[in-house]
């Protein structure tokens, strides 16, 4: 930890705020590369929407910036039955929605109970739910889930609880867009405030927040497509934070006067997907991915013809690990590493006398046929914003050229079109981990797949594999902290074994903030953790501005320091400890 605590804490686990009313209110601009995909917390995957959604609304528990374990959110405690089939939550008697109205258990019943019989209000996080069997709320501030048995993430559920009186009034979810009517009702630590699709997200600090209120009075999070854009407008003070630098970026901004640069283990993966062939749960089949890669001898072949150690080398120059199991090494109780005879090496020799194997020989050309005769061209999806995606995609280019393939690299500013329809062979891939993994396992299982050919579905690449939903079923219903990590490194070494997502590297969280605009800011973890797309809401609620503000190199303001935070209260629950333990970049930066 480096200087000192932006806060003091009083007995409830609630900040004294130390803003004084009459000093002029500072705005915090955060530069973003992504869009938002809905404002509507029932319908949104991409990690800035979550990430905004955080900060609008409570969840029932939330992560401890210094360890990842469980902590009260609007659940002051939280216990099983002795057969874990019943939950009780206390919510606390402190919350208001920002109306002015207390939160209360049937906000928190309503919330789930939509998710239960709406199949719009599952798009996002239905998984959490489809193990409930009824939601109720006996009073004010008690909710009780009852489940059709046991499920180990209870004390992790991270969906966002809305306000029933208004979003009982919202009519069709999946139409209803939560962006037209400002303030927005919330009971996190901002309000929405004002929304322009691909231009910005403003948030106003909430006063009636029971932590307390921000330090800062206006969070405005501004799109730039272009990321040197965004470090220009960093220098000039246009912005005051920055996130996603490539390595030449952080090396320029290293220097910067009243610039920081922070450079932390990231908590997300980049991997290279392939089509397995999308199908819907009704069993169509429907997309375009090419027939071949339903081989898992040429999916390994294009695993083995990529040089994973040269792409961190080269690509990320050392700001990222090489990629192996699906779950960050920042994860260490459920991170998997391959065995020394199951790892997949970089051996373009054996890559190529694979696909001689599966039939797919080189002609007169050198080039590679398909059952139809005709050369394979694969098409790979990339995110048009980012540039790793972009680099890593000419290395492929001339990986695969060395094997008789073609790579046509399309780059998009949307990729969740073409991705949600199956149309694409391989695409770049990735989500952010949550301290408990189980949402990111849960997108790989048949039951994620969409219910109907088009229709939305909690799929990330149209995995279904009846091995890996066994253990993904044995895993969640597991409350040994030991046992179920066993199980989740089974789940990762059979989603290693089967192809359809190759792991490349896991990228470093490297961003920058001016000094001068913020003089302290809290980082998850608190030693060497992220400021942007955190677990919770900790960053933005905790951010101090620099006195006197924006007065730059020499102007006196304190240099930024990273700091981390003790968590609100303790774990109330006999045995909710022993839960500590969750969730999602998208197709175009997902969470």
């Amino acid at each position: 930890m480096l200087g000192a605590a932006p806060a003091s804490w009083d007995g409830t686990g609630a900040r004294v705020s130390g803003r004084d009313e009459d000093r002029p209110r500072r705005t915090l601009k955060v530069a973003v590369s992504q869009s938002v995909d809905s404002l509507n917390p029932f319908l949104a995957t991409r990690l800035l929407s979550t990430s905004v959604h955080r900060l609008m609304y409570e969840n029932l528990t939330n992560y401890d910036p210094a360890d990842s374990r469980p902590v009260p959110g609007l659940a002051t405690a939280w216990k099983p039955s002795s057969d874990k089939l019943t939950w009780t939550y206390t919510i606390r008697e402190n919350a208001r929605w920002s109306d002015g109205r207390p939160v209360t258990a049937r906000d928190a019943a309503w919330t789930f109970t939509t998710m239960m019989t709406d199949e719009d209000a599952a798009t996002a996080n239905g998984s959490f739910v489809t193990n409930f069997r009824e939601v109720t709320a006996p009073s004010a501030t008690r909710l009780v889930i009852r489940l059709k048995k046991p499920q180990a993430t209870m004390a992790a559920l991270d969906v966002p609880i809305v306000p029933r009186h208004i979003w009982s009034k919202a009519g069709d979810l999946a139409e209803f867009t939560n962006d037209r009517t400002f303030p927005v009702v919330g009971s996190g630590p901002f309000v929405l405030t004002g929304y322009k699709a691909d231009s910005y997200v403003r948030l106003t600090a909430n006063p009636v927040f029971w932590r307390g209120a921000p330090e800062f009075h206006e969070l405005v999070f501004t799109y730039y497509k272009d990321g040197d854009a965004a470090v220009a407008a960093l220098r000039k003070g246009e912005v005051s934070f920055v996130q996603g630098l490539t390595p030449a970026q952080a090396r320029a901004l290293a220097d910067e006067p009243g610039v920081t640069v922070n450079d932390a283990p990231g908590r997300r993966f980049l991997a290279l997907a392939t089509n397995p062939g999308a199908r819907a749960q009704d069993g169509r089949v429907f997309g375009d991915g090419h027939p071949s890669l339903r081989d898992p001898r040429v999916r390994r072949a294009l695993f083995m013809a990529v040089d994973r150690d040269m792409l961190v080398d080269k690509v990320f120059q050392g700001y990222a690990v090489r990629g192996e199991g699906y779950i960050p090494p920042r994860f260490s109780r459920y991170h998997w590493r391959p065995a020394a005879g199951q790892r997949v090496p970089y051996d373009p020799g054996e890559a190529a006398r694979l696909l001689d194997g599966a039939g797919y020989r080189k002609n007169a050309e050198g080039l590679r046929t398909g059952a139809d005769g005709k050369p394979i061209t694969y098409r790979l999806l990339c995110h048009a914003t980012d540039p790793n995606d972009k680099a890593i995609g000419r290395y492929l280019q001339e990986w695969y050229a060395g094997l008789g393939l073609g790579l046509r690299v399309d780059c998009l500013d949307n990729v969740t079109d073409p991705w949600t329809a199956g149309e694409y062979d391989l695409a770049f891939d990735g989500w952010s981990v949550n301290p408990d993994p189980d949402f990111v396992l849960s997108i790989h299982t048949c039951a994620a797949l969409p219910a109907t050919p088009g229709a939305p579905g909690a799929t990330d690449n149209f995995i279904c594999d009846p091995r890996y939903d066994g253990l993904y079923g044995r895993q969640r219903a597991e409350y040994d902290p030991a046992a179920r990590a066993a199980l989740v490194r089974r789940m990762q070494s059979r989603l290693y074994d089967t192809g359809y997502m190759n792991v490349l590297a896991y990228p470093n969280a490297v961003e920058a903030y001016r000094s001068d605009r913020i003089a302290s800011i809290t980082t998850m973890p608190e030693a060497a953790g992220n400021i942007y797309g955190q677990d919770g809401y900790w960053s933005w609620w905790s951010a101090t501005p620099a006195e006197p503000y924006g007065a730059g190199p020499g102007g006196g303001p304190p240099t930024g320091a990273l700091v981390g935070i003790a968590a609100a209260g303790t774990l109330l629950a006999g045995g909710a400890g022993a839960l500590a333990l969750r969730r999602r970049r998208t197709v175009d930066d997902r969470e």
